[in-house]
């Protein structure tokens, strides 16, 4: 089928007061794992490929875009297109050409005054593109150029600023910082959940949680009640990938052909897409 608009799946998931997940595109095996995860869930993803990956990929975006999204076309369930925490303008007005419909633009390690100038002007480009537009405000733990902690005092996200900063740029989503942390391996974050409903009561736009591998499975269903509707998960499907390459690189030491640890691999990200997109709908 098409691609869906993000900002339709978005939506529709806050109309029925549920979330809708988007998952990191590193390699082909992501995506392809990805989709057969959401697929057996019946439930709609969004592919989102980060500005990390792209540097990962030599800089090109294209190539890797073009093939999720060809993966997503022959999807029997509905999937968007993204591009995360970009910072690079150039690489932002790329996206209209690769199939996103959407785009997070990361201004967040500016001074308060630079980030909304920036991101206004992100999100003109943007809805000129006919894209969507997502934005952070506060800062969320795990990023090199965040504090190192996602407690540490006056990094949350205060819901007066937050009602400010979407005013004056005109953005379509906003990351909030209220608790979790990128890149964590265990499941250990704890959220703010009464700010995140004084947080969507002050905000007009849907909220997002970035750094959601590390929140617990009933944690982040409490934060969907509480407002959040965009959920973002990397490092959970990096886990269960890599967990498989090495145990099975360890049993078979002397494997070379690629498809043998890659194939688990790439189903052991489904399952872990499956077993997130169940628990989350329920």
């Amino acid at each position: 089928m098409p691609l869906a608009p993000t900002g339709e799946l978005v939506a529709h998931a806050a109309t029925e007061r549920h979330s809708v997940t988007a998952f990191n595109v590193i390699t082909l095996e992501h995506a392809e794992g990805i989709i057969t995860g959401a697929e057996a869930a019946e439930r709609p993803v969004i592919l989102q490929i980060s500005e990390n990956a792209v540097r990962y990929h030599k800089g090109q975006l294209r190539p890797l875009a073009l093939a999720a999204a060809s993966m997503a076309r022959s999807s029997t369930v509905e999937i968007a297109l993204h591009l995360d925490h970009v910072t690079d303008v150039e690489l932002l007005h790329q996206a209209a050409d690769c199939g996103f419909s959407s785009v997070m633009f990361d201004a967040g390690a500016l001074p308060y005054a630079e980030n909304v100038s920036a991101t206004a002007s992100a999100a003109r480009w943007a809805h000129d593109a006919g894209l969507w537009l997502e934005a952070e405000l506060g800062y969320v733990g795990g990023k090199p150029d965040a504090p190192t902690s996602a407690h540490t005092a006056g990094v949350r996200t205060d819901p007066a600023e937050a009602a400010d900063y979407v005013a004056r740029t005109g953005v379509d989503a906003l990351a909030v910082a209220v608790g979790s942390s990128h890149a964590m391996t265990e499941r250990s974050a704890t959220l703010d959940q009464s700010l995140i409903e004084r947080l969507r009561e002050a905000v007009p736009v849907p909220l997002v949680l970035h750094g959601s591998s590390g929140v617990p499975d009933g944690e982040l269903r409490s934060a969907v009640r509480a407002g959040i509707v965009k959920i973002n998960i990397g490092t959970a499907l990096n886990i269960s990938l890599t967990r498989v390459v090495r145990d099975t690189l360890h049993s078979l030491p002397a494997l070379t052909d690629p498809r043998k640890y890659l194939g688990p691999a790439r189903d052991a990200v489904a399952a872990t897409v499956h077993t997130t997109l169940t628990m989350l709908a329920h």
